[in-house]
């Protein structure tokens, strides 16, 4: 299915449900920030200022949306795709730049911003969250965990131990797959059977819901579906935003190798 095929959330009148102006020049903000920080960024690296860079063209309807979704006391697990993601959360863009830099000063405590540290290999974030969603259950807190991550950790045992263990003690979890259709070089046909990958949340489950991830509406209907859901104590959600890669993996990667451009 082409990212424009996937379910849009628009009411009858073609007009965002429940959202106001302030909150759509919101969510235009967020997008217009996250893709200011990622082009800069890119250019730093061609500068040699900053190390490789995973960049996020065409990411950021999903990032904005879904966090439009969370309150302040919620977490985000970025992978290093929304490294950039606590600019939402007000954390300031040189502590996100020493990080790719490989700074001591680019590690921030998460518990500033409540967005967790990046983690490089694929997927290991994926049962932090659920983790720290079950420990908040059990203490009683009003908090739900939003992990993010590509196609290709679902490929990755740790997608299904942290999924599989948060629908089985109904952590309030969402979790948002990025399908851009590419696991660097590995097409998203070459790692599953399942007609889609919103269709692996069936064995755990939980709901999987596919939707437009360059309509930052719909993004954002799926996310707050998925938040309050996990809220009333109704567990996780797994979110399949498909959208189309259009940037290289990583300024490191050349996509003529495997691609016909």
């Amino acid at each position: 299915m082409a990212a424009t095929d996937a379910p849009r959330r628009l009411d009858a009148d073609s007009a965002p449900d429940g959202l106001t102006e302030g909150d759509l020049l919101e969510l235009y903000r967020r997008m217009v920030l996250l893709r200011t920080y990622d082009e800069r960024s890119v250019v730093l690296h061609r500068q040699g200022r900053i190390g490789t860079y995973a960049i996020t063209w065409n990411h950021e309807a999903i990032q904005a949306g879904a966090t439009f979704a969370l309150t302040d006391d919620d977490w985000i697990f970025p992978s290093y795709r929304e490294s950039s993601i606590g600019l939402v959360r007000g954390m300031p863009a040189e502590t996100i730049l020493q990080w790719w830099r490989g700074h001591p000063a680019g590690w921030w405590s998460p518990a500033d911003w409540n967005v967790a540290s990046i983690c490089v290999p694929i997927a290991t974030h994926v049962p932090h969250a659920a983790g720290l969603a079950w420990g908040k259950k059990l203490r009683g807190e009003d908090t739900v965990a939003m992990a993010f991550f590509g196609d290709g950790a679902t490929s990755e045992g740790a997608f299904h131990e942290g999924v599989n263990f948060a629908a089985v003690m109904d952590a309030p979890v969402v979790f948002i797959c990025n399908n851009n259709g590419w696991a660097i070089s590995t097409p998203v046909e070459a790692q599953t059977r399942a007609a889609t990958l919103a269709d692996k949340a069936i064995g755990y489950g939980i709901p999987g819901v596919r939707v437009d991830g360059l309509d930052v509406l719909a993004v954002y209907g799926a996310a707050r579906e998925a938040v309050e859901r996990a809220r009333a104590g109704n567990g996780p959600t797994l979110i399949e935003a498909v959208h189309y890669r259009a940037a290289p993996h990583a300024t490191a990667d050349d996509p003529r190798a495997y691609i016909d451009l």
